[in-house]
Order: C-alpha cells, then sequence, then structure tokens
C-alpha cells in the first residue's frame, strides 16, 4: 500500500526517520565533522510517481514569435527533447489566454515554408509511426481539424479555462471564481465527451501559489468541477525573479517553503476531493521569467534537483518544469539550442531515477544542507538491475560531505555520477562536468554518454562543497524495487 501525506502529520514524518534505524556498528570515536551516516527506509515505497514524473513545458508567447515552427523543428531541439521522454509537455502559460486563431488569416513566411517542408518530406513514411497509428492518423485528422475550425470560428465554447485563473483579473479586468471555473470544467468535460476527443484527459485549474483567495478558488472549483479532472495541477516559484539572489538559491530555508506550499494543496484537495491526483503543472525557480544570471545556471539546480526529491516525497504525480526552450531566463535550452546546466540535470534524473520512490535522511543535526532522497534504480538503464537502489543528494555546505551507507549496504558496489560547474564562473558557469567530463552534445542528433564512476565497495560518498550528484547502489537486492 503507497503511503500519501495527511494533513496534520507533523514535518519531521517526511524529512526524518520513517523507520527503525539501520543496524549496524556505531560511528567510530573521533569522526570527522564532515563524514555522516545515512539511514534508509526500504520495506515498502511510500509513493509512486509516473514514468513521465519529470515533464516539461513550452510557454505559449513563444507563438508570438513568427519563427517559433523553425524553432520547434530544429532537430538539434528535438535531439533534446527525446532526450527527456517519457513526459508531458504543457503548451500554455498566460498568454493562452489571449490567444485567438483566426481561420481566415494567411499564415506567414516562416509558417507556409515550415509546414511545405513537412508535406514535402511526409514523416508518415519515414518509418517512425507504427502503421495503425499511421491510418489512424489519415482517417481521423482531417474530420478534427474541421471539428476544431468550425467550433472556434462559430464560438462554441461559450466556457473557457484559463492558466492561472486567480490572476486572470489582474490581467484582463474579468474576475471568474472558482465556482464558476468548475461548472466550465463541467461544460468542458460534456463538449470532449460529445466529440472525437472523448478519451482526452482533463488537468487544471493551474492556479498559482496556494495563498489567502487563491486556497478559496481552489476549494470551490474542486467542490464545484473536481469530479471530471483526472489531476489538481498548481503552480509554484520560490522567488521573484527581479530581487533574487545567488544566497537565496542557496539557501535550504527558502528550499523549504516548497514543502508548507505543497502541505496546502494537499491538504485542500483531502478535504474536498480525497485520493485526486496532483500534479505540479509548472514550475521553475522565479517567477517573472526566472532571476537573470541565475535561473540558467549551474546554481539553479539546487531548487530544480531539490523540488523533484521533494515532489515525489510527497506524493506529487508530475511536475512541469517552466520552460524547455523559448522563455525567460529559466529554460532548460538557451535561444541558440545549446542545453544548459538543468538540462543535463534532468537527463540524468530521467537516466537513473526509477518510479518507486523510498526514504532516505541524514542522521544527527542541521540535516538541511545536505539533502538526500531516494528511489528504486530506473530499469530501463541498460547498466542496471531489477533490486537497485538511486540516491541523489545535494551539498549546501562549504565543505565535502562524505556520506555513509546503511551497514548492510556498505560493501555493495556504487556508481557515483557527480556534477560540479565547469568553467571560471563557478556556481554561476552556463556548463557542467559530470565525473570530471564537461557535458555537451555530440552532434545535432547525438546525446552524449552519461559516463559512471565506479566506487570500491565500502568507500564513502564524496559530495563536494556546493555540488549535487547521483549513486546508483547496486546489487542493493531491495525487495521493493523487484
Amino acid at each position: 500500500m503507497l503511503l500519501r501525506w495527511k494533513p496534520g502529520l507533523p514535518l519531521l514524518l517526511l524529512l526524518g526517520q520513517l523507520g527503525p534505524l539501520c543496524r549496524g556498528a556505531l560511528a567510530a570515536p573521533g569522526l570527522a565533522e564532515d563524514t555522516v551516516e545515512l539511514d534508509f527506509f526500504t520495506k515498502r515505497p511510500v509513493h509512486l510517481v509516473s514514468p513521465a514524473f519529470l515533464s516539461f513545458t513550452i510557454d505559449a508567447n513563444l507563438v508570438t514569435d513568427p519563427r517559433f515552427l523553425t524553432f520547434l523543428g530544429s532537430p538539434k531541439l528535438r535531439t533534446l527533447a527525446r532526450g527527456l521522454s517519457p513526459a508531458y509537455l504543457r503548451f500554455g502559460g498566460t498568454k493562452t489566454d489571449f490567444l485567438i486563431f483566426d481561420p481566415k488569416k494567411e499564415p506567414t513566411f516562416e509558417e507556409r515554408s515550415f509546414w511545405q517542408s513537412q508535406v514535402n518530406q511526409d514523416i508518415c513514411k519515414s518509418g517512425s509511426i507504427p502503421s495503425d497509428v499511421e491510418k489512424r492518423l489519415r482517417l481521423e485528422w482531417p474530420f478534427q481539424e474541421q471539428l476544431l475550425l468550425r467550433e472556434q470560428y462559430q464560438k462554441k465554447f461559450k466556457n473557457s479555462t484559463y492558466s492561472k485563473p486567480n490572476s486572470f483579473l489582474k490581467k484582463s479586468g474579468i474576475y471568474i471564481d472558482g465556482f464558476q471555473l468548475g461548472e466550465d470544467f463541467i461544460e468542458l468535460h460534456k463538449l470532449l465527451r460529445k466529440s472525437t476527443f472523448k478519451n482526452a484527459k482533463l488537468y487544471g485549474p493551474d492556479i498559482g501559489q496556494p495563498r489567502g483567495k487563491t486556497v478559496k478558488m481552489l476549494r470551490s472549483f474542486l467542490k464545484a468541477g473536481g469530479e471530471v479532472i483526472d489531476s489538481v495541477t498548481w503552480h509554484h516559484y520560490y522567488l521573484n525573479g527581479r530581487t533574487a539572489t545567488k544566497e537565496d538559491f542557496l539557501n535550504p530555508d527558502v528550499l523549504d517553503t516548497f514543502i508548507l506550499s505543497a502541505q496546502k494543496i494537499f491538504q485542500v484537495v483531502e478535504e474536498t476531493r480525497p485520493g485526486k491526483k496532483v500534479w505540479l503543472g509548472e514550475t521553475s525557480s522565479a517567477y517573472g521569467g526566472g532571476a537573470p544570471l541565475l535561473s540558467n545556471t549551474f546554481a539553479a539546480g539546487f531548487m530544480w534537483l531539490d523540488k523533484l526529491g521533494l515532489s515525489a516525497r510527497m506524493g506529487i504525480e508530475v511536475v512541469m518544469r517552466q520552460v524547455f526552450f523559448g522563455a525567460g531566463n529559466y529554460h532548460l535550452v538557451d535561444e541558440n539550442f545549446n542545453p544548459l546546466p538543468d538540462y543535463w540535470l534532468s537527463l540524468l534524473f530521467k537516466k537513473l531515477v526509477g518510479t518507486n520512490v523510498l526514504m532516505a535522511s541524514v542522521k544527527g543535526p542541521d540535516r538541511n544542507k545536505l539533502r538526500v532522497y531516494l528511489h528504486c534504480t530506473n530499469i530501463n538503464h541498460p547498466r542496471y538491475k531489477e533490486g537497485d537502489l538511486t540516491l541523489y543528494a545535494l551539498n549546501l555546505h562549504n565543505v565535502t560531505m562524505s556520506l555513509q551507507l546503511p551497514y548492510h549496504l556498505f560493501d555493495k558496489q556504487v556508481d557515483k555520477y557527480l556534477v560540479k560547474p565547469s568553467g571560471p564562473d563557478g556556481l554561476l558557469s552556463k556548463s557542467v562536468q559530470l565525473n570530471g567530463q564537461i557535458l555537451k552534445m555530440v552532434d545535432d542528433q547525438t546525446l552524449p554518454a552519461l559516463m559512471e564512476k565506479p566506487l570500491r565497495p565500502g568507500s564513502s560518498l564524496g559530495l563536494p562543497a556546493f555540488s549535487y550528484g547521483f549513486f546508483v547502489i547496486r546489487n542493493a537486492k531491495v525487495a521493493a524495487c523487484i
């Protein structure tokens, strides 16, 4: 049975030890201060996240650039996106509330050129689409296209849904309360059931930070229309991008603010629609497009990795990173299609971290600067198998921390994937190294191999100051992972 956070439970239940201490020898006297012991709870998973747990977004503001189709058609960008599969792609943002599709408008030169290139290429004949899917697409798409155009042109969709409905009054001068939004979702659900999209999933309401009126809106929305949605979606950012500092990005107290926000969301959901899944529908380090010279650097990885760990531990099924490409300073891929530090961190997470969420904690005081998370290993990785464990950790101390595994795992072989900044900019670098090797694409069609560093059995797991990394414990034979 999977465990889920319940309102009223103490915070220590989430961050502390959830099981009995592992048996083993006590630490020797005079142990160095930078050496810490870890405690694992692996009897059963505390949660199960989606295979697409780490997903991403594209901001709708991108379509205001006439070159956006050319951007999205980039072979290099598609290679980078393919590396993060499986994933959901959310196309949204504030701009979607104001986008109007005009079927009579002539396409731009860039749009016409792109679609012509696709016709000439004939993707369906490339062999990349299964024949049954291709047949269905060819049969259904013309009808679906005509239906969408007709219903949009006739303004048939009288009830609309919005990105961040709690801020729509500020953006447009129109107020929509949670009850009305819930009724709108019910109408949308009915329309979908009568169309060729009858099996489509519905997610919402995409509210912002759970404070004051926003919480009230979520509660009334869920009471009115929560039955028709598949998952509850909300947004989270730690900081204001215009005022955030490097110290904020490295502050464990700032990282912990996410816990309180997530707890509030779960509390409202459990009170109104118990058992409904929760997704983080949009998230990054700082709102307002991110923090310049911070959100696109190595320093942002502490927030990103910690949010992934906390989200999985608390039971959030999917986390959608704002953005994959094209908006602000918090993108994973820059305007020249070069992957940034958080892209490489996301790629490592995808390759190494499985869907079964376990528990890890640090013994002793001052635990919030050394943050550890534990999952079963992703068995789709060719090097690993069922029963292996993936530990990921971030060190906000200004000294190297040596992590000691629980006694029963002390003699296991461990593969280390240590991520550090590359170049003279240090924590503000836009380049990273994995186990000492700079990560970069081989060519536009090829991602680099993510090479492990095998450690001797019994070795401590060294994590330098202000770094993060993954440790795969091989042949752990954990029953919860089999």
